[in-house]
């Protein structure tokens, strides 16, 4: 499968580090038990050019919207360059454009703005970090925004609260993915263990 992390300037980093991490180890931990990576895990921006990350880290991107492969999952990340996206047409159109393929479609934070603007998440129910839940609302995209929830899922969209909880959403898709076994080795691969992520789904 190609699964593509949208990265933008002043994107909040663990927002796609994190779920990038889930998704390549379980490729590592499909190589430790002799068998291929089944997943081509890829960051795409605009561009195709470098980003500057809210906290100050600067991330090459593998594509760009014109030469990115078609997507099975794609993620989109929040951050505060996310209040200038939600007005970017080309954005917009390439997020629309490319859900329309893709198995899983999600975000991470505030990338719920997107989702919901462009298209996919538009009269779903989703969630967004907490600081954010009445500004989403407001805007009046979603069917009902969660609040105190890790992730939701409705349909193919998958939405998950802020920073963290992307992890948790990962783990839980590369469960329905590969199976929740290889999402539980992945996790202990990764040394993450709180109680996400099967105790906080929705």
């Amino acid at each position: 499968m190609n699964i593509g992390l949208l990265i933008f300037d002043d994107a909040e980093e663990l927002d796609f580090v994190g779920p990038y991490e889930v998704f390549t180890m379980a490729n590592e931990v499909f190589t430790y038990l002799g068998k291929p990576e089944p997943d081509n895990v890829m960051l795409i921006s605009q561009s195709g050019k470098p980003v500057a990350c809210r906290k100050g880290m600067t991330v090459n991107a593998h594509a760009g919207f014109d030469d990115a492969p078609a997507l099975d999952v794609l993620l989109v990340p929040g951050g505060e360059g996310t209040r200038t996206l939600v007005n970017n047409a080309d954005v917009l159109d390439w997020v629309a454009k490319v859900d329309a393929g893709t198995t899983w479609t999600t975000s991470v934070c505030t990338g719920a703005l997107i989702l919901t603007a462009a298209g996919p998440a538009k009269n779903k129910r989703v969630t967004t970090h907490w600081a954010f839940i009445d500004q989403l609302r407001e805007r009046n995209e979603a069917a009902s925004v969660l609040e105190n929830t890790r992730y939701v899922r409705d349909g193919k969209v998958v939405t998950a609260a802020g920073v963290s909880a992307g992890i948790d959403m990962a783990l839980w898709l590369v469960g329905q993915m590969h199976g929740e076994d290889h999402a539980r080795a992945t996790q202990r691969a990764m040394e993450y263990d709180p109680a996400p992520p099967y105790a906080a789904a929705v």
